[in-house]
């Protein structure tokens, strides 16, 4: 094992901010109240968690009744779909969900249960070869029976960037909800709800220096939804359950740091990502970049390799010292090629030697060029064991 250690998996998770823990320990032992009890106990932890609703609030440029705490970005997502299809339902008897074949699987998997199980029909938009999908595709797909479209604003696997503003837009003038899965995206995107002309978006904490094991979902007032997770009437009763406040009080501040940090974060991570993809495609035979190089996530670099096993390449790394990801870090040794892969048009043999390469504020330039010193002829290595 090599003694080395460097982190490049950032989009998998990202460690605590010294400053959002800090924050946090307080309501461990401290003030450790229940928000929902009536003394003064309840009380510190009822101010404590409407202090991080406001301070999120600001952040997404809503009101504080429109942020809703759960568990995880996950969650959020099965929310936001679940309960506004069958919301939709509801109100207007629609049965018709739109996503983009390239969701998370907290997103798609969510579409495929209730079309599996509850009877609505799911249509994937089409994607162009880096994973994007156009408005007018949306345009012309949007029904008067589509309950819900859903479309990532950052993919997770790919770092592609979708046209958000524009794809609510038209979702906007036709009358039905738009989900945005921005867990990913919001560590280094703007996410202002108005301006993205967004309905619904989820959030995920430990993506931006927050703990793991809480999220959020912004939901427009007015949006019509109903609870998943039902009991106690929590958050506006759209999602029961004891409140985790050192986690909330976390997650509302490692939120705030990234919307205030933004700037010098993508200036930090931004050169270093473009010198990986540069050297990559040039050092390496027959590599190729996936997702867009021009709307793409700052610290996001992904590639394919021809004739390689992704997994194998991803062990032969961490042998040598380095974390990195073959895509969505919810994914375990699956020998199949990733659909988000798949979707884009990728062959077998290309798409099954992935590698995802994700930078955040720990990371280096000697860590980059210890990277690229070594990559080269791993791949080589990976590709004799294929062949």
């Amino acid at each position: 094992m090599n003694e080395q250690n460097i982190y490049l998996d950032y989009a998998a998770t990202t460690p605590v901010d010294p400053r959002v823990l800090e924050a946090m320990l307080p309501y461990f032992s401290e003030h450790f109240g229940n928000p929902s009890s009536v003394h003064r106990y309840g009380q510190q932890a009822e101010a404590a968690l409407e202090e991080a609703r406001e301070l999120v609030a600001q952040g997404l440029n809503c009101l504080p009744r429109e942020v809703i705490f759960t568990s995880c970005g996950s969650e959020s997502d099965n929310l936001a779909l679940r309960g506004a299809a069958f919301a939709a339902r509801r109100d207007r008897n629609a049965d018709h969900l739109l996503i983009s074949p390239v969701e998370h699987h907290a997103v798609s998997r969510t579409a495929q249960q209730l079309a599996r199980l509850h009877g609505f029909e799911v249509e994937y938009l089409p994607v162009d070869e880096f994973g994007q999908v156009r408005p007018e595709d949306v345009e012309a797909r949007i029904r008067p029976t589509t309950a819900v479209v859903s479309v990532m604003y950052a993919n997770n696997e790919i770092g592609t960037i979708n046209p958000i503003a524009e794809i609510g837009a038209v979702c906007r003038a036709r009358g039905i909800p738009f989900h945005t899965d921005a867990v990913q995206a919001a560590a280094y995107l703007p996410v202002d709800v108005h301006t993205l002309h967004v309905d619904l978006l989820a959030l995920g904490g430990h993506k931006f220096y927050g703990p793991k094991g809480v999220g959020a979902l912004y939901i427009r007032q007015g949006t019509p939804i109903l609870p998943v997770l039902t009991g106690g009437s929590q958050e506006f009763g759209l999602r029961s359950g004891t409140h985790n406040i050192p986690y909330i009080v976390g997650f509302a501040q490692a939120f705030h740091l990234a919307q205030v940090e933004r700037q010098q974060r993508t200036q930090h991570v931004k050169p270093l990502r473009d010198v990986i993809i540069g050297r990559v495609l040039e050092e390496t035979p027959d590599s190729r970049l996936t997702g867009s190089m021009d709307r793409r996530l700052p610290n996001h670099a992904s590639f394919v390799f021809r004739g390689v096993d992704g997994n194998a390449l991803l062990a032969m790394l961490d042998a040598a010292g380095f974390a990195c990801s073959s895509g969505s870090a919810c994914k375990t040794g699956d020998p199949e090629p990733s659909e988000v892969l798949t979707a884009l048009g990728l062959s077998r043999e290309w798409a099954l030697g992935s590698l995802r390469v994700t930078l955040g504020n720990r990371t280096t330039a000697e860590d980059v060029e210890a990277f690229l010193q070594t990559l080269p002829t791993l791949v080589q290595r990976a590709r004799q064991l294929s062949a």
